[in-house]
Order: C-alpha cells, then structure tokens, then sequence
C-alpha cells in the first residue's frame, strides 16, 4: 500500500511520454507530407479543396495539410515508344508499323486538368493517327516517303495534345513490315533493279573505254603524222642545203679549172688531148666519138706545125 501512489504517478508518466512520443510521429508525417522539393526539371500542380491554385515550383513548396494535394509533372522531354500496328494502306496491302514519338510539357496545369493520363490518351491517338495516315497512302509510298509520314502524324498528334498543354516535338517511324508476298516481290524487284544497274555500268564503262581507246589512237595518229611531217621537212631542208652545198661547191670547182685553165698554154691543151687519144686507142672499142673542139685543135696544130716548118727552112 506504501508504493502504490508511486506506482500510479509511473503509470500516468510513462502515458504522458506516450503521448508526446504518438503527436510527434503526426506531426512529422504531416511535415513530411506538406514540404515539397522539386528539382528544376519538375512542376507541381496544387490542388487546394479540388480547386486547381496553379503549378508551384521549383524548389520548396509548402502544403496545407488535409487541404491541399500536391500532383508532379516532369517538363523535360520524354520518349515512348509504340509498339507494332498492322495498318492497311490505300491499295489494301497490310503492313506492320512500329515508331516513337517525342514530347514535352509546356503547360503543366493543363496536363493534369483537361486529361486525366494524357500519355495514355496520347498514346491511343497516336495508334489511331497513323492507321489513318497509313490508310491514305499507297504501299510504294509507304515504304519511301517515311519523312513526309513522319511529319503528317507530328502534325496531327501536335493538334490534339496542345490542348492537353503538350508539344509533340517529333515522330520517327522506325521499321515497316510489309506481307511476305509482297518483300519477295520487293526483293525481286530491287535484284531485278540491281542487275540493271550493273549491266548499265558495264556497258558505260565499255563505252567509255572504248572512247578513250578512240581517243588515245587517234592522238597518237595525229602525232605519228605530225612527227612524219616534221621528219619531211626537216628531210627536205637537209636535202636542200645539201644540194645547195654541192651546187656551191660545183661552182667553185668550176671557177677554179677555168681560172686555171685561162692561163693554160694551148699546146699543153692539145698534148692532153693526144694522150686522152691514145689511151683511147689502147681500149678494145671499134668506135670512137671526137669532140667539135677537137678539129679546131688539129686546126691549130696544124699552124703551129707549118709555122716551125717555115723557121726551120728559113733558118736552113
């Protein structure tokens, strides 16, 4: 009986510490729960009694307890990815489709107000968007004109999530999977095409060869002949200086036996012609031809003969 007020006055202060120890994990939590960090990339859309106050951040942003309700949008860019669709193009060919799409949030309220998951109602639109867009275009353009499908479903995803606050910044397709049928055709057609290419080629390189093959003879034609041109004239000046050094040489031979012979006594004349007549005589010929001057040689032999004859008999 002595212990028990001590007893009693235990018990009330460890209820007491209880207490104490009970409002502070409340309070923590309610802090916890109404102080908010966000990061520069991150917005958040405040709700206060159901009623939008706008997007906070970034930064620190305070709560009000039971009263506010705090919703996070990222603002950076994001990527999803859709998955394989089979699509039917305008000449009924069905395909496989599968591309990304690129967005970013520009209005964070909206994003939350007019579209309760817009990536999810982005997503379907995207799925529907490019059935249309596929439906419209024949299979061969499908498969070449990508860029131009690209920008028809960035333009038409871009019109309907810049209502929701979204830009759609780009759309890529990235593979198309046409019917087995039809990429054996394909296939065909791109060997078909090959072979083509390669036969045009070989046929210009033979062409071109052969041009050059022309080209190269006829040069070389025109050169054998300019070189034969330039060997016969400078034939033809050799042959002419030749000539005219022969010529020149004939007329001074010429100038010098008829200088010599002016001073040549005319019985020396006749004794060479006397000796010319003897070795004639001496050859086996029947017939002999005799120069006119060689009468007028005896003609004067003659005289020289009668005048030594008359001085002689005179003398005598």
């Amino acid at each position: 009986m002595f212990y028990a007020p001590f007893l009693a006055s235990g018990d009330a202060a460890i209820g007491f510490l209880c207490l104490i120890g009970t409002f502070a994990v409340i309070l923590l939590i309610i802090l916890a729960t109404s102080i908010k960090i966000l990061p520069e990339y991150q917005r958040m859309v405040v709700l206060r009694l159901g009623r939008s106050v706008g997007a906070k951040g970034p930064g620190l942003v305070i709560l009000i307890p039971f009263i506010d309700k705090g919703i996070r949008v990222d603002l950076r860019e994001q990527v999803r990815e859709i998955p394989h669709q089979t699509c039917i193009t305008k000449d009924n060919a069905a395909i496989a489709v599968d591309f990304i799409w690129y967005y970013k949030v520009l209005d964070a309220e909206q994003s939350v107000i007019q579209v309760r998951n817009f990536e999810a109602a982005a997503q379907g639109m995207a799925t529907t968007t490019l059935r249309a867009v596929i439906g419209g275009i024949l299979l061969d353009d499908v498969l070449s004109e990508r860029e131009h499908i690209n920008n028809m479903l960035r333009s038409r995803l871009d019109e309907v999530t810049e209502r929701w606050g979204v830009k759609v910044t780009n759309v890529e397709i990235r593979e198309i999977v046409p019917p087995k049928k039809i990429q054996e055709a394909m296939d065909r057609q791109m060997s078909a095409e090959r072979e083509r290419r390669a036969v045009v080629t070989e046929s210009q390189g033979k062409r071109e060869a052969a041009i050059n093959v022309a080209e190269g003879e006829k040069q070389a034609a025109i050169l054998r002949a300019e070189g034969e041109k330039q060997s016969a004239i400078l034939k033809a000046e050799g042959e002419k200086q030749s000539q005219l050094l022969r010529a020149e040489g004939f007329a001074a031979a010429l100038k010098r036996i008829y200088s010599v012979a002016q001073a040549i006594d005319p019985k020396t004349m006749t004794l060479q012609y006397f000796e010319t007549l003897k070795t004639m005589g001496a050859s086996p010929s029947t017939k002999y031809i005799f120069p006119m001057e060689f009468t007028g040689l005896l003609s004067d032999f003659m005289k020289l003969r009668q005048e030594e004859g008359t001085k002689n008999g005179g003398e005598g």
